[in-house]
């Protein structure tokens, strides 16, 4: 992503520190920078999670609206994903870069998140070919720090996972139309089962190796990234490359195997943390705003 300058000195020295397996901030090539996480941030949506890694923050709200299936798939409900990349964020995103970069990650998710296998979309479909729910992921990049795809798709995963659904009581045609009735208990909802969405995995070709989670200074010295999206199964569900460099077949390979097992630990890291959050309950300290 373009808007930090670096004189060549600087990109010689984050080369070096690169082949030489210790970055500028202390870590190996596949080492993460510590993240934050928290969700139930947003009392009006039916999810959300913030998303804290170095200096990238990450907002995730989820609405819930009742809608038509697709013709198409008639047992199916529906999600869209919106990122909104405020200019606040970085000077990137100022003029049309950040909508481009918006365009770039929605697709992406929806991508990720297009096989059956990575996230059960029948699960919302409320009457056959008549009524499903459709899942409104608005994604708002608040600060950028580097490594952005990953860091949506967690934060994408948490406010899923914290996201209810309200249960159908009953459903009784009327002159060819539906109508619903939904629970008035707040409580009486379900939740979503996100065990095998997928989180993306950036790795970033700087020289002849390739790093994760790269910070945005990383990013200037990169001409070429591949993004992973692998579930916690270690199912691939999408693979795309970012940048106008290529990678060697091999090397290739190589590179998504790496993503594979990293996408692996990621995920486990985020299940962790949520259910650990979850065990907390009330006792929780909350950091969100808009309470």
């Amino acid at each position: 992503m373009a808007g930090i300058l670096l004189s060549e000195a600087e990109k010689t020295f984050i080369l070096h520190g690169v082949e030489e397996n210790l970055r500028c901030d202390g870590r190996t090539r596949l080492d993460y920078r510590p993240m934050e996480i928290e969700t139930d941030v947003v009392s009006h949506a039916s999810g959300s999670a913030r998303l804290r890694l170095a200096n990238t923050d990450i907002l995730v709200g989820v609405k819930t609206e009742i809608d038509t299936p697709y013709p198409e798939r008639p047992r199916e409900g529906k999600m869209e994903f919106f990122v909104d990349c405020s200019a606040n964020a970085t000077p990137a995103f100022e003029g049309r870069g950040g909508e481009e970069l918006g365009t770039e990650i929605s697709n992406s998710l929806a991508t990720a998140y297009q096989s059956p296998e990575a996230f059960d979309l029948t699960s919302l479909c409320i009457l056959h070919g008549q009524q499903c729910w459709k899942l409104y992921v608005d994604i708002l990049i608040l600060e950028c720090g580097g490594n952005l795809f990953d860091a949506v798709s967690l934060a994408v995963k948490a406010a899923l996972h914290n996201t209810r659904v309200p249960k159908v009581k009953a459903a009784s045609m009327d002159g060819g139309s539906v109508d619903l009735h939904l629970s008035d208990d707040p409580f009486d909802c379900y939740r979503l089962d996100v065990s095998a969405a997928p989180c993306l995995v950036t790795l970033c070709k700087i020289g002849d190796h390739c790093v994760v989670d790269p910070t945005a200074e990383e990013e200037t010295c990169s001409n070429a990234s591949v993004v992973v999206a692998v579930t916690e199964n270690s199912l691939v569900t999408s693979v795309f490359k970012t940048g106008v460099g290529s990678f060697h077949p091999q090397t290739l390979l190589e590179t998504l195997k790496v993503g594979q097992a990293i996408g692996l630990d990621v995920n486990k890291v985020l299940k962790d943390a949520l259910l650990k959050e979850e065990e907390q309950g009330d006792k929780r300290q909350c950091y969100g705003f808009l309470k």
